[in-house]
């Protein structure tokens, strides 16, 4: 294993924290209510994390967390109505918790490409977890989804909603990462 300097990781975790947060600005789709499937932007934090291991991975993801958190504002979460407890609620899962747990992408970092997907999977489905549990505590969510489909199943709205961006949103980085596995210089570059 080779050794990195701490300048060299700081810098690196730095340039993955710039590179997340512009490609979070390429938005393929949105809804609504916020939640969108973007370019890829969890996949710099993921292989952060697969280089550097879990503790440094949910350190980088959590600086990316506040940034995500300042972007919410810019769209308008203070503006939605929620009361205080719900705010930081809303704060806590949908932000803080929902972008530092993709830190853990580096969990199986040594079990080759199965190792690299599963983490980024395990990773990307915690934070659709967290999206989905704001959902059901903070906004008890129900209503249509779509034109001719509405549920009154709270749990339901949440799966659906949270589901149909954090699914295509999996499937994307998962694909990402596993393409950067097969490219050897990404895999040596990537590997300690």
């Amino acid at each position: 294993m080779k050794q990195t300097s701490k300048t060299l990781m700081l810098t690196e975790g730095a340039i993955m924290v710039a590179l997340a947060t512009v490609l979070s600005f390429i938005v393929i789709y949105r809804l609504p209510w916020d939640g969108a499937i973007t370019l890829l932007s969890m996949l710099p934090i993921c292989l952060y994390s697969i280089k550097y291991g879990v503790k440094k991975g949910l350190i980088t993801a959590f600086a990316y967390s506040l940034i995500q958190f300042f972007q919410g504002i810019g769209l308008g979460l203070f503006g939605w109505g929620l009361s205080p407890m719900a705010l930081v609620g809303c704060i806590f899962f949908d932000y803080i918790f929902a972008f530092t747990v993709i830190g853990f992408a580096g969990l199986w970092r040594t079990k080759g490409a199965v190792g690299w997907i599963g983490g980024t999977v395990f990773a990307l489905f915690l934070r659709f977890a967290c999206h989905f549990i704001s959902g059901v505590l903070i906004f008890h969510s129900f209503g249509e989804l779509w034109e001719g489909f509405s549920t009154n199943n709270t749990f339901l709205y949440s799966l659906l909603y949270n589901g149909s961006y954090m699914l295509p949103e999996m499937v994307f980085t998962a694909i990402g990462a596993f393409i950067l596995f097969k490219i050897p210089q990404t895999r040596k570059m990537l590997s300690l």
